[in-house]
């Protein structure tokens, strides 16, 4: 994968402590307005990841389906493991489990006019697991983004366990980066070539939707033996790229 106008976005996720364990820090929300408040262009990585943090904090304080019911579109969908279901819907029925998931982004892939991005990421449910998901968003009227689908899986198999650190540890931890990618925009008065063929299947287990500028697409289909597959798509200096690819199981019952 290919980025837009060299957009490499790389946060320090976590540092190290020593002399009484492992400190934990978050991106700075202040620097990503900073790269907001400079960055040329609608199309702004940036922004999705400032929401995804603001998303993952607010699930922590008020209730995971409580936030995702204030950061979701009204007919945002969950795809699980009988394929996507109505977000609202579940929230309404369910009470918010006693532990939220965390997770973060690593891939953001915007159409050229910023009104279409999807988000890839990793994650860690309450049991433990980590695994990928991936998100789409949807600009509103006041410029802010909201998620209209949703979906996770574990990894098969889990990653083996983290060694364990005892006091006076010195731990360096990695360095995440969050990859940006934007689509190229079509000379004014022109617009994107059509992208190629993508499949539709029929009975609610596939769907698929392009952008209003015709530069970003995706799709979700639920396959016959439970895999949730998500494919993104966007036009990069003349040529369509993949930009998210993903097959996704559901835990066994």
């Amino acid at each position: 994968m290919r980025s837009s106008a060299a957009l490499l976005l790389v946060f320090a996720l976590c540092l190290a402590a020593c002399a009484g364990g492992q400190q934990r820090r978050g991106p700075s929300t202040k620097v990503i307005n900073r790269v907001l408040a400079t960055a040329p262009g609608a199309a702004q990585p940036s922004a999705i990841v400032k929401t995804e943090i603001s998303y993952a904090k607010a699930a922590q304080e008020t209730g995971q389906f409580t936030a995702g019911v204030e950061f979701g579109t009204p007919n945002a969908l969950l795809h699980g493991r009988n394929g996507p279901v109505s977000f609202v819907a579940l929230a309404e029925a369910l009470p918010n489990p006693p532990k939220a998931t965390e997770w973060g982004a690593r891939t953001v892939v915007m159409s050229c006019d910023g009104a279409l991005a999807l988000s890839q990421g990793r994650f860690r449910d309450a049991e433990g697991f980590v695994g990928n998901y991936v998100t789409a968003w949807v600009r509103q009227k006041d410029n802010s983004y909201k998620w209209s689908y949703d979906v996770a899986g574990r990894d098969d198999p889990q990653p083996p366990p983290r060694p364990e650190f005892e006091d006076g540890d010195i731990v360096v931890t990695a360095i995440d980066s969050i990859l940006g990618l934007v689509a190229t925009c079509p000379p004014r008065g022109t617009a994107a070539p059509p992208p190629p063929p993508m499949p539709i299947g029929e009975d609610g287990k596939s769907d698929a939707q392009l952008s209003r500028d015709g530069t970003l697409r995706w799709r979700w289909e639920h396959r016959e033996d439970g895999t949730k597959y998500v494919k993104a798509e966007y036009f990069y200096e003349g040529a369509w790229e993949t930009a998210i690819e993903e097959s996704l199981t559901s835990p066994s019952e």
